[in-house]
């Protein structure tokens, strides 16, 4: 009789805990409302989100619906919403920027700047009647991958955070910057794109780029310096530097000579002498020594002096950085760069758990698409067949941005509410490792058990919970109480 009562009372417990992780959930996204025309908007982008945030299945809209118990007609609206014009996307994306900055009290600081991490992402496509679908070529060196396939070429931009004792990359935006062209006169490039996608966010104070060896380039160095950000990246191995000109004897007529010697920057993993050794700053490594080298040289494409690390660590082989700061020490630009790996595994729940690319808007004014095609070129098109497109495009980057929110109001409640997380929880995990929040997964499920309880209990004074109530099935509703 007491076990019974105690379980009773637990069971209550857990479901008045996991209740009160949804008033976070609302109070963040709330911050999210200018962004939209009007409130009936920007409720639907919040349903889209909670719909993201309990689905078990990635089956585009389809699965949001069937995971808030909607009824069928509200398929259509939630696509409507998609392509709706009251979607200011570039002011969604500022203000959750900013919204990011707030909820996470310790973003990851470098010399009092934040840490932006940048990368690509190919997401397969095999709609014919998609736009921005073309041949993409996988650099990857994974089995598992396709050399060649079809799809959208997007990039992405996280900030970094500190959670207890890991770091976490929260998704800022990812767009797709590859497959229409709108003139023939437009020569941007995928870098540009970048360039363009970093000022949208807005960060009012400077920051470093932690990028691949694609994005160590003259583009990307003259647009972050022009901001007063810098560069942290990975030079590829026949990249070469000069050293400072010196000059001997008397000035000669002319413009003055910059470069001196040719070093090519390989070349210094030659000399194991000059080498210094020191604990690896790598996450999560411990008792590592690897072995490094400093050179400050002048690099053509930034037109100035760079700092370059010659890095030889024990198991993973040798690599070469490059930072357009040089005043930053050469073990945080080792331990900045082996962050970088953040945003892969930001990729990884947003393709398998939060199903980012999951959308299926099929444009049915547009000529079928073949396989193997590249670029669709639209500067001889009609207005009206561009206009469409972009509406399309705007559905595609809305869609997207859904599941961005959804990812970072996760990692906001691991980070914020660890120990209501895992009392909500309701199922089992084989580990638990203390001082790492909880996985998108975990919060993700305490949210789903919790959803009956919210929206039962909340709908009389929580506009949210109101507007999902009303738009339910009710032949599904009994099954719901029930739940709850």
């Amino acid at each position: 009789m007491i076990a019974g009562v105690t379980n009773i009372v637990r069971r209550k417990q857990q479901r008045v805990g996991s209740m009160s992780l949804w008033i976070p959930w609302w109070n963040a996204i709330w911050q999210l409302r200018p962004a939209f025309s009007r409130l009936r908007t920007f409720l639907w982008f919040a349903t889209a989100v909670a719909g993201f945030t309990v689905r078990t299945e990635q089956l585009g809209v389809t699965s949001l619906v069937r995971a808030l118990k909607l009824d069928a007609r509200c398929y259509n609206k939630l696509v409507d919403h998609f392509h709706s014009p009251a979607v200011q996307l570039d002011r969604l994306t500022a203000l959750w920027t900013q919204t990011v900055l707030r909820l996470f009290p310790q973003p990851l600081r470098i010399n009092g700047r934040y840490v932006v991490v940048g990368d690509g992402i190919k997401v397969p496509k095999c709609g014919r009647k998609m736009p921005a679908v073309k041949l993409l070529h996988q650099q990857s060196e994974s089995n598992t991958k396709p050399e060649y396939i079809m799809g959208h070429s997007l990039q992405a931009v996280s900030l970094l955070v500190q959670a207890a004792a890991s770091v976490l990359a929260v998704p800022l935006a990812i767009r797709i910057h590859e497959g229409v062209v709108w003139s023939n006169r437009d020569r941007r490039t995928l870098l540009d794109k970048m360039l363009a996608l970093l000022g949208i966010f807005a960060i009012a104070q400077p920051c470093y780029f932690v990028a691949d060896a694609y994005y160590a380039t003259r583009k990307i160095v003259a647009g972050l310096l022009e901001q007063n950000n810098h560069l942290v990246t990975r030079v590829k191995s026949n990249a070469v530097a000069y050293t400072a000109h010196q000059p001997r004897g008397q000035r000669k007529r002319g413009r003055p000579r910059v470069y001196g010697r040719k070093v090519r920057l390989r070349s210094l993993l030659d000399d194991p002498k000059a080498f210094q050794q020191a604990n690896s700053p790598g996450y999560g490594e411990r008792q590592v020594v690897i072995h490094y080298m400093v050179r400050d040289l002048l690099w053509r494409p930034a037109r100035r002096l760079v700092r370059f690390v010659a890095v030889v660590h024990p198991t993973r082989g040798s690599c070469l950085l490059m930072c357009t700061d040089t005043s930053l020490a050469a073990i945080e630009i080792i331990r900045l760069y082996g962050l970088r790996f953040k945003i892969e595994h930001t990729f990884k729940q947003a393709v398998r758990l939060i199903g980012a690319f999951t959308y299926h808007f099929w444009m049915a004014d547009m000529k079928p698409l073949r396989r193997r095609t590249g670029n669709q070129h639209l500067h001889r098109a009609s207005p009206e067949y561009r206009d469409t497109v972009r509406r399309k495009l705007h559905a595609y980057h809305v869609f997207i941005q859904a599941a961005v929110v959804c990812q970072g109001l996760l990692q906001y409640l691991a980070v914020a509410f660890p120990q209501r997380v895992w009392n909500s929880f309701g199922s089992w995990l084989r580990t638990i490792r203390p001082g790492i929040p909880p996985s998108e997964m975990v919060v993700a499920n305490a949210l789903r058990q919790s959803m009956p309880d919210f929206l039962l209990n909340a709908a009389s004074g929580n506009s949210f919970a109101n507007f999902v109530i009303g738009r339910q099935d009710t032949d599904k509703m009994e099954a719901f109480r029930l739940a709850g």
